[in-house]
């Protein structure tokens, strides 16, 4: 076996005897035990050069550091082995800068299953490697037996903290208690569920609450909302909830944005940096802020100057009723190197402009994801035992805390409300395009904002030299 350590930020305890869940690997889900229940908070980094939340670990005995993205995309934790080929490079050319594990230099390492792990996520990036049992430590609780993955060939520099339904772990033969349903078998929480803040794009943490919600951490209602199964198996394998409506309001006007697959079935998932939503809505939202694709980065960029605009896009959920998250711009202008000067545009519409990157992005087909662009202006309860998810409104930076665990195993999210029409949503789409008078609100003055004809036009941006990281971006 061998030993994972997290550094624990603080814990709530909740002095009542509730039902929980225990879960052999062919089953999950069966009630036949109770435990007294409390909820745990772990600090999240935001690491905006490799982009995503990190959480710093240590993995064996004795510990070996480790900083692992956190992943509500994915269901397995599985770290870098050191003697893969992407951790053996040099450290001139980075290798696995955030740690990496050493089963030879661990006394409690267990093999749990040889060449069982094999996992590729939707960027084409790979682990494939074996299982091994553990125990996991928070604090002074030990969680024994937990099965995480090695990744011994891999094109990714470190390892991943997937906290989505068991169902979706890369195991080829088995399906195995993940770290959320682990931790309520161990009585450190009373049902399979969290919450996660990230707070604004400029903040270093946020945090994810195992257990519980803190009503500090949002604004206005917390509203539930159905998760839907895998479309083709019904089975629960990703955290898919119906995007019903999209608005783009500024001071100019409001649009109402449209789409022929409204309801879009979307993926929560804070593994991805940017957000990619289906062609014919990405282009409204283009065409309101004044973005250009280009075919170098292979997505889309706009003067990084619009993050100072008072516009936002409201993400409508589950239909009227349902929770709206409202996107400003400057959580959707992203810096393309950590310079403080970023790239110009050369010539073009923009020319002499420094160019960021837009946080939506478009996708030609399933899966549609709202990454960490949409997720930092949301609160969300992720409630894998009912298969719901708790929004609101995300409360940046706030300082307050109140935590509210959940009653016990199987207990609707505290504090919340249901969406009351989201079993008539179906059958809402339109293809009618917007008048995009928001437009103007977004880009400035009429005679500085972009047309569509102007959008179709040549332009370049000069290529900037940050570390080994190089962008040219061409169109």
């Amino acid at each position: 076996m061998r030993h994972i350590i997290c550094s624990l930020l603080a814990s709530f305890t909740n002095a009542q005897v509730v039902q929980w869940d225990i879960a052999r690997r062919e089953r999950l889900g069966l009630e036949l035990d109770t435990r007294r229940a409390r909820s745990i908070e772990e600090v999240i980094a935001n690491d905006k050069l490799n982009g995503g939340y990190f959480a710093t670990c240590k993995v064996g005995t004795p510990g070996q550091d480790v900083t692992l993205q956190l992943d509500t995309g994915s269901s397995d934790i599985w770290v870098p082995a050191s003697s893969s080929g992407i951790c053996m490079k040099s450290s001139s050319s980075r290798g696995c800068v955030l740690g990496s594990y050493s089963a030879r230099d661990s006394s409690s390492f267990e093999d749990a299953g040889k060449g069982d792990f094999s996992i590729t996520y939707v960027d084409g990036s790979k682990a494939n490697g074996d299982y091994f049992t553990d125990v996991f430590e928070i604090g002074d609780t030990a969680i024994p037996d937990m099965t995480m993955g090695l990744g011994l060939e891999t094109n990714i520099p470190y390892g991943l903290v997937g906290v989505g339904y068991a169902l979706s772990e890369a195991t080829k033969s088995f399906i195995y208690p993940n770290l959320p349903i682990q931790m309520q078998h161990q009585g450190l929480i009373s049902t399979i569920a969290y919450s996660l803040w990230l707070n604004d794009l400029d903040a270093n943490t946020g945090n994810i609450l195992f257990g519980g919600i803190d009503t500090e951490k949002y604004k206005g209602d917390l509203i539930r909302i159905n998760v839907y199964g895998d479309p083709r198996t019904g089975a629960f394998t990703s955290f898919r909830v119906a995007l019903t409506s999209m608005h783009a309001i500024s001071d100019s006007g409001s649009d109402a944005l449209s789409s022929k697959g409204f309801p879009i079935s979307v993926v929560l998932d804070s593994g991805t940096t940017l957000s990619y939503l289906p062609t014919d809505l990405v282009s409204q939202m283009w065409e309101e802020v004044g973005a250009l694709y280009s075919n170098d980065v292979r997505g889309a960029v706009i003067p990084c100057s619009r993050a100072t605009s008072t516009g936002y896009f409201s993400f409508g959920f589950a239909g009227p009723g349902g929770p709206v998250i409202n996107l400003a711009m400057d959580e959707l202008v992203l810096p393309l190197t950590l310079s403080e000067n970023q790239p110009l545009f050369e010539f073009g519409p923009y020319g002499g402009q420094e160019a960021c990157c837009f946080g939506v992005q478009k996708a030609s087909a399933e899966p549609y994801l709202l990454g960490d662009t949409f997720l930092r202006s949301a609160y969300v309860v992720y409630d894998l035992y009912n298969n719901e998810i708790g929004m609101a409104a995300t409360d940046f930076n706030a300082t307050d805390s109140n935590v509210v665990p959940f009653e016990g195993s199987g207990a609707r999210i505290p504090s919340a409300t249901v969406a009351p029409h989201q079993d008539s949503i179906w059958g809402t789409g339109s293809p009618n395009l917007p008048t995009y008078g928001a437009s103007n609100g977004f880009q400035g003055d009429h005679e500085n904002s972009v047309s569509a004809p102007a959008a179709c036009g040549r332009f370049s941006v000069a290529h900037a030299m940050v570390g080994a990281i190089t962008w040219i971006i061409y169109a």
